[in-house]
């Protein structure tokens, strides 16, 4: 492949301020990421305007409901972007540490955290990620090559500058944090191939552009969160309590990975729950597609296809299933899941159990909304993505998992 020149000036420039990242000092580092906070609430102003344009734009191009919502920016979410930042300064730096042990012959190991070096981040229109990755990134001691969503190209220009003028002021190199130059698809495919420059790249967003990048990226890849997610209402469920829990799971932000898309729910606890919760999700503005058993307790429900099964929505849309038990209910969800999120609804510790432990996924959960599967709700102060895959992460990837391991061997002359 052709690669344009400026590309490779700017995986030249990362690969650059990578060398410099990976030996900074843990002050330096934080001092930058809070001067990259109080930049953020500075250029409010510069932000929103930039940010105005792009969801007026979107919207004459009919973008979803649902995600002109992650597209738009309030003066709250920028502060509360900026606090995120504030938060990955609060961290322990990951760079370092580790374990240390001595063989027989006297050789002395240590295994060590180190930076992966320069991370690509291809994500959709969530100007938030922007942020979010620049900070993991630099805390971890990572440059960044950032490719937001075409729908939010002006507010992660404006963002993105903001962020790297901060960062060089604090001592670091400005190229710690680029953004690829326009909105030119070919900027993407010739990233996906930069192996000379970029040592791993992370997608983020929906299924087309995960797989677009899994199928065709000679960089390795950290596969991150489609998420057909799944509620399990057993028969043992505080009804309240799953009302309320499937409500904000389906309705808390529909547009993200996190969201609920499908409801199990116990043949024996149907007739009792599903009217109930329907006229709850009603409320929202909720479509639901249901089986047979289903639509005879919600009439109005339309009927659920084998597809609906496999969908991830990110919209008001759920669809529901009655089930006779919990092993079809494990049965449904190792089918049609994409491995995110799973949360069962019951007083049963036995079932609870079952379902902890044997259902496959990145994040499983006992009486919560699946909307928790997120870094800053983990404590990981943001996250670069919610990995599916088992190599060489799983779930919410903060800081550590921005780090891979160096073994630094001291000897005295041994041989083999």
């Amino acid at each position: 492949m052709e690669f344009s020149p400026e590309l490779l000036g700017l995986g030249e420039r990362a690969r650059a301020a990578a060398r410099r990242l990976a030996f900074a000092d843990t002050n330096v580092k934080d001092l930058a990421l809070r001067a990259m906070a109080a930049a953020l609430r500075q250029g409010e102003t510069e932000i929103l305007a930039a940010n105005e344009q792009d969801v007026s734009a979107a919207a004459a191009q009919g973008l979803a409901a649902s995600l002109l919502s992650r597209l738009t920016l309030t003066p709250e979410g920028i502060r509360d972007i900026a606090g995120a930042v504030e938060a990955v300064a609060d961290l322990p730096d990951p760079i370092g540490g580790g374990e240390f042990w001595t063989r027989p012959n006297g050789l002395k190991i240590e295994k060590t955290r180190v930076p992966l070096g320069v991370v690509a981040i291809i994500y959709e229109a969530r100007p938030n990620v922007t942020a979010d990755a620049a900070a993991l990134c630099l805390k971890s001691g990572n440059a960044c090559i950032l490719r937001g969503g075409t729908e939010a190209l002006r507010s992660n220009l404006v963002l993105s500058r903001l962020i790297s003028a901060a960062a060089e002021n604090a001592g670091l190199p400005a190229a710690c944090v680029q953004t690829l130059p326009g909105s030119d698809r070919a900027y993407v495919e010739q990233l996906m191939r930069l192996n000379r420059y970029v040592d791993v790249l992370i997608p983020r967003g929906g299924a087309a552009l995960i797989q677009n990048v899994v199928q065709n990226s000679t960089v390795p890849v950290i596969e991150t969160g489609t998420g057909v997610c799944h509620a399990f209402v057993d028969a043992a469920a505080d009804m309240d309590k799953a009302v309320r829990v499937v409500f904000n799971a389906k309705t808390n932000k529909p547009g993200v990975c996190n969201a609920l898309e499908t409801l199990l729910v116990h043949r024996a606890a149907a007739a009792d729950y599903l009217p109930r919760l329907a006229a709850e999700l009603r409320t929202a503005g909720v479509e639901m597609r249901g089986c047979p058993e289903t639509r005879t307790l919600i009439p109005d429900a339309l009927a659920a296809t084998e597809a609906d099964w496999r969908t991830e929505y990110n919209d008001f849309i759920l669809s529901i299933r009655v089930v006779a038990d919990l092993d079809e209910a494990l049965d449904h969800i190792y089918r049609y899941g994409t491995k995110h999120s799973e949360t069962i609804l019951t007083e049963d510790c036995a079932a609870a159990r079952r379902f902890l432990r044997e259902t496959d996924a990145a994040a499983v959960y006992l009486n919560a909304s699946t909307r928790f599967t997120d870094g800053g709700r983990f404590g990981f102060g943001a996250e670069i993505g919610i990995s599916t895959q088992k190599l060489h992460t799983r779930g919410p990837m903060g800081l550590t998992e921005l780090t891979t391991i160096k073994y630094v061997v001291y000897g005295d002359g041994q041989i083999v």
